[in-house]
């Protein structure tokens, strides 16, 4: 018999509606026994099944639900199943060839990442409960769907507030982890073994294809440039210059060999600065640009420290205007779930007030779908990506 777990008054109205998350202060009593990791049943108040998922009570986040189906069992047919709905889905909406395969809640599976780089996978596992499963897992994504080999990064420190050691390492075979993949004609080399996150970020794959309009023949600065995907995307498009910008000397060498396996190195260079120094000192001296892009680090993880981003978010914005050519092209985002849409509209706005320039807004986007938006989890909506012309 499972453990069951019971609401307090007033509590848990999210998970009720559609979110998947039970916090700890959701929870009045528990009836029955119960390791971190097994799978627990939810009920409310009134002692209506809710659903029933992986506990963990050292998080905050107690309970994640994974059914809703109380005959429903958690098992290797359940993940085969998650997975497939995630596999027919991605076939539908996006090119395949280098996708998220499942991208945790919003795919109703928490607290599990699974990458698709070619025919190689990363997995992510940030919850102690799908640590439980993945060999399934690791058997599944290898008998259905070609797996040639995976390698595991959950070395997020978010896996420290679950209580869990950062590990990273093969769930196959070993291999060259050194990955090469195309993307919007674009060819990359991916260092899945220590490369930030899964080794690439593939949420802004339409948004890069999205600038290709605006470069053509232009000047382009890109920064925090990190892989130099916006860089070269603006090469291959046919602009006249590209000049990518990155704190990181490793970053920026990565970028150089990118660049060169795209024969792009005699157009598009890369640089290693502070890209904040960098914004103020040029837009001081006068620099101009047809096409600025602006492609920041999460200025922001937590609400505590959202006063300070909007801050940094404001002077990268007001020193980029200034960079761009009247009738240029400014591209600015943020990949902070707590740097809200109205937020991050309102900071760019002080910003041009500041700067003196007339915005025209081109497009606004968010994350690729194969990073779907989950309407009951906003967690899950975190890029946002603003292209517009400076008039």
């Amino acid at each position: 018999m499972a453990c069951k777990f019971y609401l307090l008054k007033g509590k848990g109205k999210s998970v009720e509606n559609g979110h998947l998350w039970v916090y700890s202060t959701d929870i009045e009593e528990y009836d029955g026994e119960y390791e971190n990791g097994d799978i627990v049943e939810v009920y409310n108040c009134r002692e209506e099944f809710i659903g029933k998922g992986y506990i963990n009570d050292v998080s905050k986040i107690t309970i994640r639900i994974m059914t809703r189906d109380i005959d429903e069992e958690i098992d290797e047919e359940f993940f085969r199943k998650r997975l497939r709905a995630a596999w027919e889905y991605r076939k539908k909406i996006i090119d395949t060839s280098s996708c998220r395969f499942l991208f945790g809640e919003a795919d109703f599976v928490p607290g599990l990442i699974i990458d698709k780089l070619e025919d190689y996978y990363v997995i992510q596992s940030l919850a102690l409960g799908i640590d439980k499963y993945k060999d399934i897992i690791v058997k599944i994504l290898v008998e259905e769907y070609g797996a040639k080999g995976i390698y595991e990064r959950s070395d997020a420190k978010v896996r420290i507030l679950e209580g869990m050691e950062q590990i990273k390492g093969f769930l196959t075979e070993p291999f060259d982890t050194m990955i090469q993949i195309v993307e919007n004609g674009v060819k990359y080399y991916v260092d899945v073994e220590n490369g930030q996150k899964t080794g690439f970020f593939l949420d802004q794959k339409e948004n890069r294809a999205a600038i290709h309009k605006l470069c053509k023949d232009a000047t382009v600065l890109d920064c925090f440039t990190h892989t130099g995907s916006f860089a070269l995307n603006a090469g291959v498009a046919g602009a006249k210059s590209v000049l990518g910008v990155d704190i990181s000397e490793h970053a920026v060498e990565f970028c150089r060999r990118n660049a060169e396996l795209n024969n792009l190195q005699d157009v598009v260079k890369f640089e290693c600065h502070n890209a904040f120094d960098v914004l103020r000192e040029w837009s001081d001296e006068g620099r101009k640009y047809d096409v600025v892009i602006l492609d920041p680090p999460a200025f922001t993880k937590s609400r505590s420290t959202i006063k300070s981003a909007t801050r940094g978010y404001k002077e990268i914005n007001l020193r980029g205007m200034k960079l761009v050519n009247k009738g240029g092209y400014f591209i600015t985002c943020s990949c902070s779930h707590f740097m809200n849409p109205e937020l991050f509209r309102d900071t760019i706005a002080s910003a041009a007030k500041d700067a003196r320039v007339t915005l025209r807004q081109v497009e606004f986007r968010t994350q690729a779908p194969d990073h779907p938006i989950l309407w009951n989890s906003d967690e899950s909506y975190y890029l946002k990506f603003y292209i517009f012309q400076v008039v």
